[in-house]
């Protein structure tokens, strides 16, 4: 925290290729959108890559249906702030999602493939900022982040992987994780509200799937983002805990 109490701003410098995971659709546009928005119209590349197609989030829909709508709805949020490469991993399930060599392998295997300076994701924590109980996916995917970015630079992890031809990467500066009870960084959004928004509309299925228990879009990122940017002194910011690597 700076000498005011303020978070300091993540360093962006020399940031030139973003790989943002989550364990679901609609993960991302809880607030990473927005600073998706901002890395792309600066000139910096951004992928996202989803470990499951959240297909056991539809109740009333079976999961067969569900992962197609799913990852149609992410490719279609996505393209909102500018990112055309969607990924998904194969053979996660939603919601059964478990920590493990198989999945820091599969997680180092597209870090390197990529080979981003930073990396995002969700927050591990048990509980999200403001409280809430942070989901079991979520968890186990954002620590696996924050070892597999040191796994893609190590050689003698995961040898297959250079059998495969993905040759070591250690140029992950930082692992930021969204939503975090413990933020120590934060980024001026401010500009790409309307872009974040639209990215979560654009999961149409899933919200309508929420019943009155989804939320509304604009209220919803505008309270958050406003929330984050308050103590910056910037109309919308998002914070993140970052794991420097």
């Amino acid at each position: 925290m700076t000498d005011d109490g303020r978070l300091p701003w993540l360093d962006e410098r020399g940031l030139e290729r973003v790989l943002c995971v989550a364990a679901h659709p609609d993960d991302l546009e809880y607030g990473t959108a927005a600073a998706v928005s901002r890395w792309v119209a600066a000139g910096i590349e951004v992928t996202y890559l989803l470990v499951t197609s959240g297909e056991a989030g539809i109740g009333g829909m079976s999961p067969a249906d569900v992962g197609p709508l799913r990852e149609q709805e992410e490719r279609d949020g996505a393209r909102e702030v500018g990112v055309d490469v969607v990924e998904f991993l194969a053979g996660y399930g939603d919601g059964t999602v478990e920590a493990g060599l198989a999945l820091r392998r599969d997680l180092a295997r597209v870090i390197r493939r990529h080979r981003p300076q930073l990396v995002t994701s969700l927050t591990h924590r048990e509980r999200f900022v403001g409280g809430g109980t942070n989901q079991a996916d979520h968890r186990v995917v954002g620590l696996a982040c924050v070892d597999a970015a040191a796994d893609a630079g190590n050689r003698w992890i995961f040898p297959e992987l250079i059998d495969e031809g993905h040759e070591p990467w250690s140029g992950v500066g930082a692992v930021a994780l969204s939503a975090s009870p413990e933020p120590t960084h934060a980024v001026d959004v401010t500009g790409h509200l309307d872009a974040a928004v639209r990215s979560l509309e654009a999961h149409r299925a899933y919200l309508e799937g929420l019943g009155d228990a989804a939320p509304d879009p604009e209220v919803m990122l505008g309270m958050m983002l406003e929330g984050g940017g308050g103590p910056e002194g910037v109309d919308h910011a998002l914070t993140f805990e970052v794991f420097d690597r």
